[in-house]
């Protein structure tokens, strides 16, 4: 009888103590979950920063124990309970370019926002590097709104995501598991799944292109292992050949120039690993598209060469809440970090009215 009444004692304590761990601050939570994390906390972001937002950085792990790392920004001057949006892309990108800049914007109107490094890339962490997962990747946003609901300073009830390009795919797959997410804005988006079994443009749409994409991602899987290392695929092709198609130049334009480079982006240095991206090819995103009931907007270029992907992502969409918005005279890149063509008041208005 004793014993027991020690185990039902031990259990209570064991309740209360995480209780009232649970009831730390923000910094606290942020110093344990930043342990063992080397970030870098100098201003090392491809664009300005803003005097009207406070900026830190945080740290949170996902469902599979990778640890994200994550720029934080919040308006200077805010009362109570503030929305908050989380935010990555593009895909092969880092926080410090274009979610970066999108997250400090939406600061500026208001928002508590966080822009995160996807597992396996950046800063933070998971083991092989540059590896990409449509599972993990659409957890990495699950992750983000497990960390956003828990901060004091967050309406939990008030949470969105921002997609861009590739991530834009994979918000849309995280808005149809996540119901927590009540508002997801996805800009100049790729499917990946899509390019990854069709390839651009749906080119390479058949059995037998597939088969031969998938021969030479296994040819490498024995060669890598063999290795002990992983062959990285490169990022943007550079030089630039005279004859590459008008996005591809584009791409050089915002990840090989000072404009958009950075020393941690795949994109801008050597890519994913060859087999990095393999499993996408037996994935389709779009799937659930149409059970998303929370509210969508889909912005994108006009010119931009992935448009076909969004339009396309649109027309799965159901419910008089979902919007596709397009960018007269826009290029994809164009949606990465010109200030004058992204919509950020329309996408203000957006988050405005439905985390409210």
């Amino acid at each position: 009888m004793k014993k027991k009444i020690f185990v039902i004692a031990m259990l209570v304590t064991s309740i209360v103590f995480s209780c009232c761990q649970n009831k730390n601050s923000e910094k606290e939570k942020n110093d344990k979950n930043t342990e063992n994390m080397e970030l870098v906390q100098d201003w090392d972001k491809v664009f300005p920063r803003s005097d009207k937002v406070n900026h830190t950085k945080v740290t949170f792990k996902n469902r599979y124990g990778i640890t994200l790392a994550a720029d934080m920004y919040s308006p200077k001057e805010h009362q109570g309970k503030m929305a908050a949006i989380a935010v990555c892309g593009p895909f092969g990108a880092v926080k410090e370019q274009s979610s970066g800049l999108y997250a400090q914007v939406m600061a500026e109107k208001g928002f508590l926002t966080i822009a995160f490094d996807p597992s396996f890339t950046g800063e933070s962490s998971g083991t092989p590097r540059y590896m990409a997962s449509p599972d993990i990747n659409t957890e990495d946003f699950s992750a983000a709104v497990d960390f956003l609901s828990n901060l004091d300073s967050v309406d939990s009830e008030k949470i969105g995501i921002i997609g861009i390009c590739g991530w834009g795919g994979l918000a849309i797959n995280a808005a149809a598991m996540d119901t927590r997410i009540k508002a997801t804005l996805v800009s100049t988006m790729y499917d990946m799944s899509r390019v990854a079994a069709k390839g651009y443009f749906d080119a390479d749409d058949s059995p037998e292109k597939r088969y031969q994409a998938r021969k030479t991602f296994n040819e490498q899987r024995t060669k890598d292992f063999k290795a002990g290392s992983y062959d990285r695929a490169g990022g943007v092709i550079d030089p630039l050949p005279d004859d590459a198609p008008q996005f591809v130049k584009d791409y050089y334009d915002y990840y090989k120039t000072k404009r958009g480079y950075h020393s941690r982006s795949l994109n801008s240095n050597e890519g994913w690993n060859k087999i990095g991206t393999m499993s996408y090819m037996n994935f389709t995103l779009m799937d659930y598209a149409s059970e998303i009931r929370s509210a969508v907007l889909i912005i994108h270029g006009e010119k931009a060469h992935s448009r076909y992907m969004g339009e396309t992502a649109f027309s799965k969409l159901q419910g008089e809440n979902k919007e596709l918005m397009i960018i007269p005279d826009a290029t994809h890149c164009d949606l990465y970090d010109n200030i004058q063509k992204i919509p950020f008041a329309k996408i203000e208005q957006f988050f405005n009215t439905y985390l409210k």
